[in-house]
């Protein structure tokens, strides 16, 4: 199973007051397993960066005049998160309204609003009532978050990609194993082999000694006959 993990940083709250995304950030897990791919963009907004943003993301009109804009990379970010694979967000409905505004401006296909995945909503319902900030949860799991003194997407994707596994209940969620969790080929269409577990060609040696093996059969005598070792 192919999973996104994706985080943007915009200028602003709402894409029809002229807000622009300016950096995309994104890793690959597969079986909840990171694959080290990752991808990571800035874009060059086409606006100015507003005061409180620039603070915020540490992100300037200079630095961003060079940089592609976002119809340059739509078609790569597009390749990269594929057409089926889950995108893991944290406040999905912020950063699936700047994409989508950002697709349709260069008319690309929009995402289905039914492959985000909310880690919010998820920190929420498993934790009602407590803070469920992306920093709140780094404490909550003694995840190091003490790199990211400015909001960064493709830093923020990593730290989100270890708070949902958490979430989830940790790297091996209901203790799914997997022998090589990233597929040699078509890494990104997400197909594998399913691995089953098979029985071991010769029994592993009995560990009791045979002064132990007596003392428990000894015990089970004293039990009598309806002792449940019996049946």
């Amino acid at each position: 199973m192919r999973e996104i993990v994706l985080d943007t940083e915009t200028t602003g709250f709402e894409p029809s007051e002229g807000h622009r995304i300016v950096e995309i950030g994104a890793v690959e897990l597969f079986n909840h397993v990171p694959t080290g791919r990752t991808y990571h963009q800035y874009i060059n907004p086409e606006r100015e960066m507003p005061k409180e943003a620039f603070e915020v993301h540490g992100l300037g009109d200079e630095f961003l005049s060079d940089k592609p804009k976002f119809r340059e990379i739509a078609q790569d970010f597009l390749d990269f998160i594929g057409g089926d694979a889950k995108l893991v967000i944290h406040n999905a409905a912020f950063d699936m309204k700047f994409l989508n505004a950002e697709l349709g401006w260069v008319n690309k296909p929009l995402i289905a609003n039914d492959r985000a995945l909310d880690t919010l909503m998820m920190a929420r319902r498993k934790f009602p009532g407590s803070p469920a900030s992306l920093d709140a949860l780094c404490r909550r799991f003694s995840i190091d978050n003490s790199s990211r003194t400015l909001h960064g997407a493709l830093l923020d994707s990593e730290i989100l990609a270890e708070v949902y596994l958490e979430l989830i209940g940790g790297r091996q969620p209901g203790f799914g194993l997997s022998i090589d969790p990233v597929p040699a080929k078509n890494a990104s269409s997400g197909a594998s082999e399913e691995w089953r577990p098979r029985p071991r060609p010769v029994p592993l040696p009995s560990r009791l000694t045979e002064a132990e093996a007596a003392a428990h059969a000894a015990m089970i005598e004293k039990m009598g006959d309806k002792a449940i070792w019996r049946r």
